[in-house]
């Protein structure tokens, strides 16, 4: 779509298969950004990878925007329904433009709480640097499960982080909708060359885009 900035997509991808190398509850994981997590859910499986993955963008690519994906809780359809994606994230204006790209393009999302002062102590281990699953699972998990993602990151990193869990969205009944590919050329669209995704991206030029600087500023970020 002819994107003018470094732009990079990182799939985190593993197999979720019982062997001798399986993750038990107890276990103790190092993660790639160093923090150590003790494992008391082995179904909360995703984050661990995600968790690499931003670490990765911030580590060796170098991000100003990490933008990650995933079909990562049940409690996603019921915080906002079949229809919104929910999103979290630590940057009012980004908030703001994802529910505006999707409102433009039709994947529409809708905010979670990003409250991580409150709700990360959820993960509070005795043993490592946190858990990987919740103590109270009727305290906003999918936030928790974001906030998470973001711990390895650093939530006092100056850059953009945006986390997009489209777990009930991407299906309808036996079928995938193909949620997500508009929303992120939405999103980003005012970053291409591309007429189209430049008049319905909120990024961009349009009337509703978010401040001036800011808009500047994305132009020089380094985009994952």
């Amino acid at each position: 779509q002819g994107f003018k900035d470094n732009l990079h997509a990182v799939f985190c991808l593993a197999e979720n298969a019982v062997g001798p190398r399986a993750t038990r509850p107890d276990d103790i994981h190092v993660l790639y950004s160093g923090k150590t997590v003790e494992i008391n859910n082995t179904d909360a499986e995703g984050r661990l990878i995600l968790a690499d993955g931003v670490a990765y963008a911030c580590k060796d690519l170098g991000a100003d925007i990490i933008l990650d994906m995933a079909t990562l809780t049940g409690a996603q359809g019921i915080a906002t329904g079949k229809y919104h994606a929910a999103v979290l994230t630590n940057n009012e204006e980004w908030e703001k433009a994802c529910v505006k790209a999707g409102r433009n393009c039709g994947d529409l999302v809708h905010p979670l709480v990003y409250c991580p002062e409150l709700h990360f102590s959820e993960f509070t281990s005795a043993v490592a640097d946190m858990k990987n699953s919740v103590a109270d699972r009727d305290n906003t998990p999918s936030s928790c499960a974001g906030l998470f993602i973001a711990s390895h990151i650093g939530f006092d990193w100056p850059g953009v982080w945006v986390h997009i869990d489209i777990a009930a969205p991407v299906h309808a009944g036996e079928r995938a909708t193909g949620y997500g590919v508009a929303l992120l050329l939405s999103l980003f669209g005012g970053a291409s060359e591309d007429p189209l995704l430049n008049m319905v991206s909120p990024l961009g030029c349009n009337g509703d885009s978010p401040p001036e600087d800011m808009e500047r500023d994305s132009k020089r970020r380094r985009l994952v």
